[in-house]
C-alpha cells in the first residue's frame, strides 16, 4: 500500500518498471489513465456506461498482461491509447453499429476547433444545434471520427496519433484533412451553410 502515496511523483515509465517488480503499482497507472481513457472511449464509440466500463476493464487487463512487451523507449501514454484504440475497434466490429463520437458541449467544442478561422468560407455556421453535430459525426467514417477526437478533443499531436493508430505521420495529416472535408460535405449535404 505504500505505492499509492508516491504515484504522482513517478513517470509512467517508472511506474511500469515498478509494476513489473510489484503488481500493486499498476493501480497507479490505472488511476492515472482511467478518466482519460473513459473520455476517449466515449468520444469515439458512443458506448453506454456499462459497455464502456467493460471495454475499459479489457484495456487495463490487456495492458497489464502485455506490460513485459512495453518498449521503455516509447511513451506509455501512446502505448495504452493504442490498446484502447484496438479494443474500441474490436468492440465496434462486434456490434456492427455506427457509434456516436461526441455529444452536447463536446460537439460544439469540436465544431469550433475544426473550423478554419482564417478563411471565412471554411467557417461552419455557429448556430448548428447539438443534434445536427451528433448527426454529422455519426455519419462519418470511424477512422475519421477517431482522428478528429484524438487531435481536437484529446489534444494529441501528430506523432502521438501516429503511434495510436499505427499510421505514418503524413497519413495522419491526410486523415485529419479528409475528416474535415467529410464533415463539411455532410454539413453541405444537409443544407447547412458555411
Amino acid at each position: 500500500m505504500t505505492a499509492y502515496r508516491n504515484c504522482e511523483e513517478k513517470t509512467d515509465e517508472e511506474l511500469v518498471k515498478l509494476t513489473l517488480a510489484d503488481q500493486e503499482w499498476y493501480l497507479c497507472l490505472m488511476r492515472r489513465y482511467e478518466a482519460k481513457l473513459t473520455r476517449y472511449i466515449r468520444r469515439i464509440s458512443g458506448l453506454n456506461d456499462q459497455d464502456l466500463e467493460d471495454v475499459l476493464q479489457d484495456i487495463f487487463i490487456k495492458a497489464y498482461r502485455n506490460l513485459n512487451e512495453f518498449d521503455p523507449d516509447l511513451k506509455f501514454n501512446s502505448w495504452i491509447y493504442r490498446i484502447a484504440h484496438n479494443e474500441v475497434i474490436s468492440r465496434y466490429r462486434k456490434l456492427m453499429t455506427r457509434p456516436q463520437l461526441v455529444d452536447g458541449e463536446e460537439g460544439e467544442k469540436m465544431l469550433d476547433l475544426i473550423e478554419d478561422k482564417n478563411d471565412p468560407e471554411e467557417k461552419l455556421d455557429n448556430k448548428l444545434s447539438r443534434e445536427k453535430i451528433q448527426n454529422i459525426l455519426s455519419q462519418m467514417d470511424l477512422k475519421y471520427r477517431e482522428v478528429l477526437a484524438l487531435k481536437y478533443l484529446e489534444e494529441k499531436d501528430y506523432k502521438a496519433i501516429s503511434d495510436i493508430v499505427k499510421k505514418p505521420i503524413g497519413t495522419v495529416g491526410t486523415l485529419i484533412n479528409r475528416a474535415k472535408k467529410q464533415f463539411r460535405e455532410i454539413v453541405n449535404k444537409q443544407g447547412t451553410k458555411f
